[in-house]
């Protein structure tokens, strides 16, 4: 791709900005990372560089891989996201709730960061090491909330940490081992472990934090009850195999499973499931709104549409991942310098794509109905006939419109553009709408249609526009503009 040079300057420029003792970046393309590179050392002891084989602590970024076991679990049977936590933490079933007619807390709600604790950031980064048993005294003790349950975002990292306990109790294996033998060892992660101290110390990054110019080294925390809110670590291979996984669940098709967990609970995770902001600024404005799926942030701007990802800051270490569902790009980012994480550079990188013309929204097959009423269109056009009409109209689209003023607005059209040769193929917004262009004698025509839920399929909405022949036609427009 010709724009890799430039996005490899963004990710060499924030690094030198920011002052990182090391990074490891990358870019991930239909399945592939075609861009996986360090930058600096990954300790200033032996000063040995960064690669792509340099193992890093995600932090945060570990929420995601605990949601994917969950819904394993879900998916088996063994659990389900509308259980009450009690079933699995009994001491949850002695909390008191800041009301009288709160419902008691679900598994969906501590996913979705919607418990009701209180948040947590940094506290929450300290506890990674707290032994299993610290964490039941804890919870005897109570957990206090900042809101009732299921009626606000609030990110919680102890939520997380209950979800550990969780999938240990409903597999009957401990967390990490369940997360390494049914998530990392199935998508070939060889070298993440939830346990810094199994790291080879040849490629294993330094966590550092600096204060003025002095760089400090920060200690790794041990795996313990925590571990499921933030304790793994991986190299950049890894992680673009995992952000590969996930892009693959789109989009929705035939075909077998070929993951840990089935495409449908993947995209089920990358689901918008709970609002937690809306923002508008810049000029020209742009929109941004921002919600929690399953352990993972999801988010949807005017001219890109949905972004997915999740950062994550420890002592020594902060990291970003992030994909486009709709184009199959993805980036990722880990760096050893506290709460550092290259989350500007992978938006910078998305404007350096889209700018270059590199950023291409995923081609996705016009289903077999779409290209029958294409046919059935393009015919009406070159020869109008209300009887064939009506065989395919949805019993709305006369009286929406009644067949003469259709004629009418057609044949005006028609006079301006001359004859049209041609019908392009169908650009599919799903399975039912699309869009297709007629190549005419004096410019071009733009057919926007609809069918309706019936079976067989009928016509509900159709229109004719005048079109500029040298402004592409695209499936989707932005979903709002300035």
């Amino acid at each position: 791709m010709a724009a890799l040079p430039e996005v490899e300057k963004v990710f060499e420029q924030f690094a030198q900005d920011r002052a990182v003792t090391g990074m490891a970046y990358g870019m991930v393309i239909d399945g592939e990372l075609v861009l996986a590179k360090g930058v600096g050392v990954k300790d200033r002891t032996s000063n040995a560089p960064v690669t792509a084989d340099t193992v890093f602590r995600i932090a945060s970024m570990t929420k995601s891989f605990t949601a994917l076991a969950i819904l394993k679990l879900r998916d088996q049977g063994k659990l389900s996201l509308e259980d009450p936590v009690s079933k699995y933490v009994p001491e949850i079933g002695q909390l008191k709730y800041p009301s009288s007619d709160t419902a008691p807390l679900r598994v969906r709600q501590l996913l979705t960061h919607g418990a009701g604790f209180p948040e947590d950031n940094p506290w929450g980064d300290q506890q990674l090491g707290q032994p299993d048993a610290e964490m039941t005294a804890w919870l005897k003790k109570g957990i206090p909330f900042s809101t009732p349950p299921d009626t606000a975002y609030e990110y919680s990292n102890y939520g997380f940490g209950l979800l550990g306990r969780i999938i240990a109790k409903a597999s009957g294996k401990p967390y990490d081992e369940y997360l390494q033998k049914e998530i990392l060892d199935p998508l070939g992660m060889k070298a993440s472990t939830l346990h810094p101290s199994r790291i080879p110390a040849n490629v294993a990054a330094v966590g550092y934090r600096k204060t003025g110019d002095v760089y400090s080294v920060e200690p790794s925390l041990p795996h313990g009850a925590f571990g499921a809110m933030g304790g793994l670590a991986v190299s950049a291979k890894d992680l673009g195999k995992y952000v590969a996984y996930q892009l693959a669940a789109y989009p929705p098709r035939d075909g077998a499973d070929s993951g840990p967990v089935r495409r449908s609970s993947q995209r089920e995770m990358q689901h918008p499931w709970r609002p937690a902001a809306l923002r508008a600024s810049g000029s020209p404005l742009t929109v941004r709104a921002s919600a929690y799926g399953y352990g993972l942030n999801i988010s949807r701007t005017c001219n890109i549409g949905q972004i997915v990802g999740h950062g994550g800051g420890l002592p020594g270490f902060g990291s970003y991942m992030m994909w486009l569902p709709e184009y199959g790009v993805g980036f990722i980012g880990m760096t050893n310098l506290t709460y550092t994480a290259p989350t500007a550079a992978m938006e910078q990188a998305i404007e350096v794509l889209s700018k270059t013309g590199a950023l291409q929204p995923r081609e996705l097959p016009a289903s077999p109905e779409l290209i029958s009423m294409r046919e059935s269109i393009w015919s009406l056009w070159q020869n109008w006939d209300e009887g064939a009409l009506k065989k395919v109209a949805a019993m709305n689209l006369l009286l929406d419109t009644p067949a003469p003023a259709r004629k009418t607005a057609m044949e005006a059209i028609q006079k301006e553009v001359g004859t049209c040769s041609a019908a392009g193929p169908v650009l599919p917004e799903n399975l039912l709408r699309g869009k297709f262009r007629l190549t005419c004698e004096r410019g071009a025509v733009d057919v926007t249609f609809t069918l309706a839920p019936t079976m067989p399929v009928s016509l509900q909405a159709l229109r004719f526009a005048k079109a500029d022949a040298n402004v592409a036609l695209v499936a989707v427009p932005p979903a709002c503009r300035p």
